[in-house]
């Protein structure tokens, strides 16, 4: 494990470190002050990345600015590019690992909101609609993304990887519904049991012993 580095004294944009506060999800956090007034806990992640560093007062600041500017602040599409915007950049945000920390970028032209609302109203959004990369290992911009249903957003996720049986190819979800066959029941076989994609999605489910266990247990 490298030396840990003292930050006490340092100055990070609108921070300075304080003291070592702790740790969170195996790095290490500091306390710090901020010029506003209030004090603020960071990772050393956070206070070296090139985000904006403060206890939050300057993206409320900016809030508040792009709200006088385009009056846009409180629709749906705003907190949209805001949360896009903080799980690419700030890795101090819950689902940053997932993002930022795989290279998962926000492109130039967004970095803004405006530009990103044009696109998102050019590209026919509405507000049933989601946010979806049509290559999960490619960042966020135009030519990236898209506006779809929830169940065509959650098709597409990382975690649903293709699968070829019989020359089709299609994920798990659309194959427990094109062979009859619970998701659950389908997952455990190819996971926890350990079966082949030829025994999981040819053996048939007993259904009398099923609802036996449901009726009885």
């Amino acid at each position: 494990m490298p030396p840990l580095i003292n930050l006490t004294g340092q100055r990070f944009g609108r921070l300075v470190v304080l003291e070592r506060a702790g740790s969170k999800n195996k790095r290490t956090t500091w306390l710090c002050q901020c010029d506003c007034g209030n004090t603020h806990i960071a990772t050393k992640d956070y206070l070296r990345s090139d985000t904006t560093h403060s206890c939050g007062c300057s993206a409320k600041e900016r809030r508040q600015r792009a709200s006088r500017k385009h009056g846009l602040w409180g629709i749906r599409l705003y907190h949209i590019w805001d949360n896009m915007k903080r799980r690419c950049q700030n890795p101090d945000n819950p689902g940053f690992y997932l993002y930022g920390e795989r290279g998962i970028c926000l492109c130039s032209e967004w970095n803004e909101f405006q530009p990103f609302y044009d696109w998102a109203i050019a590209n026919g959004y509405d507000d049933s609609l989601q946010l979806d990369r049509r290559n999960n290992h490619k960042g966020y911009s135009p030519d990236n993304c898209r506006w779809v249903t929830s169940t065509v957003n959650n098709r597409n996720k990382r975690s649903n990887r293709p699968i070829t049986f019989n020359g089709k190819t299609k994920i798990l979800k659309e194959w427990a519904e094109f062979l009859d066959i619970n998701y659950n029941t389908l997952r455990k076989r190819l996971g926890k049991c350990g079966w082949s994609i030829e025994k999981a999605f040819t053996t048939p489910i007993d259904r009398g012993k099923s609802h036996a266990r449901r009726t009885y247990k």
